[in-house]
């Protein structure tokens, strides 16, 4: 491979360049997957296990065409954290995994229909409308974690809002990780941060999964999700084919299948909800790499990292502070998308 080559979905590098190009995948994940889980109190490595699991079946599903990694859905939160205070965790997963049986039967009928019917269903307005009511809607629970700390979550903020203005490419796309790493340092520096769960954690160890409950009072909630979940997945397919010059129009169908699957499967479990990752897209971009084996290896990463208890106690015990001045930040992207 030379320097600027393109290396489409169905060709494959060399296998240590190969586990490179998925460890960088894996960071650029790392920081959006676990700020959902963290935000709505699902366990940050169940649901990382089943970004890893879920991933696995998307490469399975559409045939190794499509490069991607289905991270934390942030189109669930809101939902999310309105079921938990009202009827409880289970409860949610439940309407997690009607989300995801909804979109995997979207994704059925496009794969036989076509995908050309979803922009007539599906203008720019309506999906707009609910993109701008989830951010516009999650704002005021992340103030209440940045008045526990405000210090710690303003410098928070300023890393990510600075990250983002000052650097293009992948480092861009890290901007959430970045920002939080080092309001998390910040928050150790000023004492904030209860390291005692990390060293009670065990070395090896499956993530907690939990048992899921059904309500069809949930369903109002939960089911407008569908929406961004098959825009941000159409969106996909249309952004790696404009990429690789591929026509991936006939896999489309797959991959909300295949993304319903992998989110009713989480639901199931105890973890968010999934979609494709614009920051993987980032990561594309730059390496010009789309191999889909790329993503095999970040999948096996994330399920190796996810039965690591010590990582994911770490990974708890960032200060809310933290996750509200970066909660703050990402709901008001996702207010301004939506508009």
């Amino acid at each position: 491979m030379n320097p600027g080559d393109v290396v489409l979905p169905n060709e494959r590098l060399s296998w240590p360049r190969t586990i490179g190009i998925g460890a960088q995948h894996v960071v650029a994940m790392c920081g959006a997957t676990f700020l959902v889980p963290l935000l709505t109190g699902f366990p940050p490595s169940t649901t990382l296990f089943f970004t890893a699991v879920g991933t696995l079946l998307f490469f399975l599903i559409t045939a190794g065409r499509l490069p991607s990694y289905l991270g934390s859905s942030f189109a669930l939160i809101a939902p999310i954290q309105a079921v938990t205070a009202s009827l409880g965790a289970p409860y949610a997963l439940g309407g997690i995994i009607a989300v995801g049986a909804t979109l995997a039967l979207v994704g059925l009928i496009v794969h036989f229909a076509g995908v050309r019917w979803i922009d007539a269903a599906m203008p720019p307005v309506v999906t707009g409308a609910i993109v701008a009511l989830i951010g516009l809607n999650l704002a005021p629970a992340a103030w209440k974690w940045v008045q526990e700390g405000p210090i710690t979550a303003v410098v928070t903020i300023v890393s990510i809002c600075l990250v983002t203005v000052l650097f293009k490419g992948i480092l861009g796309r890290l901007s959430i990780l970045i920002g939080v790493l080092i309001g998390y340092v910040a928050a150790v520096l000023q004492g904030q941060v209860d390291f005692s769960g990390v060293g009670e954690a065990a070395w090896f160890g499956f993530p907690q999964f939990h048992t899921p409950a059904f309500s069809v009072s949930t369903l109002g909630l939960f089911l407008p999700v569908v929406f961004v979940l098959v825009a941000e997945n159409v969106g996909h397919v249309k952004s790696v084919s404009a990429m690789t010059g591929e026509n991936l129009d006939d896999v489309t169908g797959r991959a909300l299948m295949a993304d319903g699957v992998s989110t009713m499967l989480a639901g199931s479990g105890g973890g968010s909800g999934t979609t494709t990752y614009a920051e993987n897209i980032g990561v594309m971009a730059a390496t010009r790499v789309y191999s889909t084996a790329a993503y095999v290896v970040a999948a096996c990463v994330a399920l190796a990292l996810s039965m690591l208890p010590k990582f994911g106690a770490l990974i708890e015990a960032i200060p809310h502070a933290v996750l509200g001045g970066a909660g703050t930040v990402l709901y008001g992207m996702i207010g301004m998308l939506g508009v």
